[in-house]
């Protein structure tokens, strides 16, 4: 956590910045969950694809037949294969764009990510950029908070009434003493003038 959430939780500076190192030094080695996923389908779908061609080779291996079928039967694996790699790689790039779009949203501080999502353009030719972020994706994120600002956290401070330490009464509401009061007299007091102190 960064030193301004901890002082959003009531913090004070200096334990705030503690913590936030103590918080960073945490994280350290820790791998981000996209970034898991990312690499955890790229290894399943690697050992299908050698599981496939260890079974293909054996085939080949056990196959009976002049020079030509086994070529042709070569070819058409190797033409059936490079359609599943171009497949695996447009799969793991669409992988990648939804990972930066989820994360820009959960940055921005979207309510729901899904229906900010439906309303983004363009993800479909989206272009990554080197950092893994997508191109112009900032921009409409930004256009979004302005037009349909409901769908983001805001960090407005909620307005609660009433004294604050060190803060002075105003002079002209009434005070009363309590000291000699009971309660219902103290009940009634405030049930006819709810501006009183006490």
């Amino acid at each position: 956590m960064k030193k301004e959430q901890f002082l959003e939780l009531g913090l004070d500076e200096e334990l705030a910045k503690k913590c936030e190192k103590a918080s960073q030094e945490e994280l350290k080695g820790y791998i981000p969950k996209t970034r898991f996923d990312e690499v955890n389908t790229e290894k399943k779908k690697l050992e299908s694809d050698v599981s496939e061609r260890d079974k293909q080779l054996e085939d080949l291996k056990n196959a009976t037949g002049d020079i030509e079928t086994l070529k042709k039967q070569i070819s058409s694996l190797q033409e059936e294969n490079k359609k599943k790699d171009e497949a695996h790689a447009n799969e793991l790039h669409q992988l990648k764009i939804d990972t930066a779009v989820t994360n820009a949203l959960v940055n921005a501080k979207a309510k729901n990510t899904t229906a900010v999502k439906a309303l983004l353009k363009g993800l479909d030719n989206a272009v990554l950029n080197d950092d893994g972020s997508i191109l112009g994706l900032k921009e409409q994120i930004e256009n979004l908070k302005k037009t349909d600002g409901y769908l983001f956290e805001t960090k407005t401070k909620p307005n609660i009434k009433g004294a604050s330490i060190g803060e002075t009464s105003n002079d002209d509401v009434p005070k009363i003493d309590t000291s000699k009061m009971t309660y219902s007299e103290m009940m009634k007091a405030l049930a006819e003038n709810p501006d009183i102190t006490f």
